[in-house]
């Protein structure tokens, strides 16, 4: 099995240094790591409000999928990690705008911390 690793500058690298892939290709499908609420051009948050936040990551996900030839419209399976369920609706309002009539599957799980105090991380798979 062959595995491509995706890169591009229209999303931020990987967090501080870390030792993994913005996304990798292999048989047909592209694995993108959990994107957090941040510009490829600063290490900051963007965004005080979960939808705020969504929305960049989502911008942060369509960049990488691009990058590696596919596309949102491609989206077979998501998970969410929010830091607080109570931001679910919020979330979920802008998640519904981006991923269209055929929707992925999805997990959505409360955790106790993100990095950079993110709200939201998503990461994803896609078919190429």
């Amino acid at each position: 099995m062959d595995k491509t690793v995706v890169r591009t500058e229209t999303a931020p690298a990987p967090f501080q240094g870390a030792p993994y892939s913005q996304a990798i290709v292999a048989n047909g499908l592209v694995f993108v790591s959990g994107q957090l609420a941040l510009r490829p051009d600063h290490g900051e948050i963007v965004g005080e409000s979960i939808q705020e936040q969504t929305e960049q990551v989502f911008a942060n996900l369509q960049a990488i999928l691009d990058a590696a030839g596919s596309g949102l419209d491609r989206l077979v399976k998501t998970t969410v990690y929010l830091t607080d369920l109570s931001d679910f609706a919020g979330m979920n309002e802008v998640y519904a705008r981006h991923v269209g009539e055929q929707p992925p599957a999805r997990a959505t799980i409360e955790v106790s911390a993100l990095p950079s105090g993110a709200k939201v991380e998503i990461e994803a798979i896609a078919l190429v």
